[in-house]
């Protein structure tokens, strides 16, 4: 009798046991092919989307993420004006004296600095002093204004038609006569607000400049090499 139940017992055992393995055998099949079937779906994803590492390259030639200094050469040359030449001056720098040499200098865009406290006029071109003169200004009636100002007339033998008075090389700063212009440039002598310079150095100029170039008018401001001229 006993014999017989513990028969049934290991029978019974033996069949749970074999159906937990079927189990086991049809869960692990089913949860490999619901892998191989995630495997493709995937991969239509990765297709469609944009790879990582193009990302990234993308970010390295937008404008905002590119190098400093390839931007810095997008930038007009007016953002990037630096001093790159001073003249060198070894005679005394007084009324009536300029200097001018621009051999060897490249062309590029011009800039008139001109500096009242100092008493002079500088010229650059692509950066490199080309002109330096001893000036006169405006005096306590009629001051000479700081700021920068566009080229907006050229007149060679230009007549002031408010005072009558000769204005050689004529290069117009405002609309209300204030001008750079050839002058008998003298210790103590002043101008309506023009800005005198010596007659050569005027038709040196003139020959250069062109409507719409700055004139950067300050009063104690000197630039050094190097030094933006903004």
């Amino acid at each position: 009798m006993f014999e017989k139940i513990a028969y049934r017992v290991s029978a019974s055992v033996l069949m749970v046991a074999a159906l937990a393995i079927v189990a086991m055998l049809v869960m692990g099949l089913t949860r490999a092919d619901a892998g191989r079937s995630a495997v493709p779906a995937k991969a239509v994803v990765a297709d469609n989307a944009v790879p990582e590492p193009v990302v990234q390259n993308m970010a390295k030639t937008d404008p905002i993420a590119a190098d400093p200094v390839d931007i810095a050469e997008k930038l007009p040359l007016s953002d990037k004006f630096v001093v790159k030449r001073i003249l060198q001056i070894d005679e005394p720098f007084v009324h009536g004296y300029y200097k001018w040499d621009d051999e060897g200098v490249p062309e590029g865009e011009l800039v008139v600095t001109v500096d009242l406290q100092a008493e002079s006029i500088s010229v650059f071109r692509a950066g490199y002093e080309i002109g330096a003169a001893v000036i006169t200004f405006g005096d306590s009636r009629k001051p000479t204004p700081t700021g920068v100002f566009p080229i907006s007339q050229k007149s060679r033998d230009h007549v002031s038609n408010i005072y009558g008075s000769p204005m050689p090389y004529m290069l117009r700063l405002t609309n209300d006569g204030v001008a750079i212009h050839a002058s008998d440039v003298k210790w103590g002598w002043g101008t309506r607000g023009c800005i005198g310079v010596p007659m050569e150095f005027a038709r040196r100029l003139f020959e250069q400049a062109k409507l719409g170039d700055r004139v950067i008018v300050t009063n104690g401001k000197m630039l050094g090499m190097g030094d933006a001229i903004l």
